[in-house]
């Protein structure tokens, strides 16, 4: 019943911006935690960033100043802004949300969108 869609990827050049945005619906009844994953070619999944319920966002430490997680309560929607994009910035972006919906509580994932930087 809950799905989270991603979506706001594509191509860019180098040192250009995307704003990826990732809505989440279906049976909720609230979410907590929301957040960014990506992966790399022939890398793990790693960390980008997440907010909780009341917008405070922690980031990894390398990706500060580069990347900025919002959410919109009311619209179910995490956002990540990524300014300045390189080519390592290459890869799956997937979104998350710890949500509490008809039959538990548990993290959701999207499928993930595709942003690819070129040199």
């Amino acid at each position: 019943q809950v799905q989270l869609v991603e979506s706001g990827g594509g191509l860019v050049e180098t040192g250009g911006s995307l704003r990826l945005s990732c809505v989440a619906s279906g049976a909720i009844l609230s979410i907590n935690d929301m957040g960014w994953h990506r992966q790399a070619p022939g890398k793990e999944r790693e960390l980008v960033a997440l907010i909780s319920i009341n917008g405070i966002a922690n980031y990894k430490d390398s990706m500060r100043g580069r990347f900025t997680i919002s959410r919109d309560n009311a619209k179910n929607t995490v956002y990540l802004e990524i300014e300045n994009l390189r080519p390592e910035g290459t890869a799956v972006y997937y979104c998350y949300g710890d949500i509490m919906h008809s039959t538990g509580y548990d993290r959701r994932w999207g499928k993930g969108t595709q942003v690819t930087v070129s040199s």
